[in-house]
């Protein structure tokens, strides 16, 4: 059976991140982007991550330029808008793909293992969220429109 630890991602410095190092931890896995009138969830997000990453939680934020080119610049450009911005300290991924002929392969299986409304598998905009336990099995998904600190009792079941 697939879990998160068996994907590998570019960082946000190009890097390979084996995801096999979040073993144990909660994740939220988000989709993000600079430029979309959700942007303003990093600082949920990261307050989010800043009371529960003592207690093995992690965000991941994943840049995405799928809607409306809403992030568009290199991943220095994302991790200093991330930094100057929002104060944003959890990782982020390089910029992926997260529906069609080039997704990653880790949005692939978090969309087949928590299926949106209706069964649909595609996710629809930026900061869309899915919820991991510490086995690595997605729990949950939450619409963009969902504000992160609604989901804080969630995170705090798996803790």
């Amino acid at each position: 059976m697939t879990t998160l630890y068996d994907f590998t991602v570019k960082d946000i410095q190009n890097n390979d991140w084996n995801l096999g190092d979040l073993k144990g931890k909660v994740v939220l896995f988000v989709n993000v982007a600079s430029k979309c009138g959700f942007t303003k969830q990093y600082a949920g997000l990261e307050e989010l991550y800043q009371k529960y990453k003592d207690q093995g939680f992690i965000v991941v934020g994943a840049p995405c330029n799928q809607f409306g080119n809403q992030e568009p610049g290199s991943e220095e450009e994302i991790r200093n808008f991330c930094t100057m911005n929002w104060s944003v300290t959890f990782p982020l991924t390089a910029k992926l793909e997260v529906n069609g002929d080039n997704e990653a392969p880790v949005y692939q299986w978090l969309k087949s293992s928590q299926p949106g409304i209706l069964g649909l598998k595609r996710v629809k905009w930026n900061f869309e969220k899915f919820l991991i336990d510490r086995e690595g099995k997605v729990v949950n998904r939450f619409a963009s429109t969902t504000e992160p600190k609604t989901i804080a009792s969630e995170i705090e079941k798996l803790l």
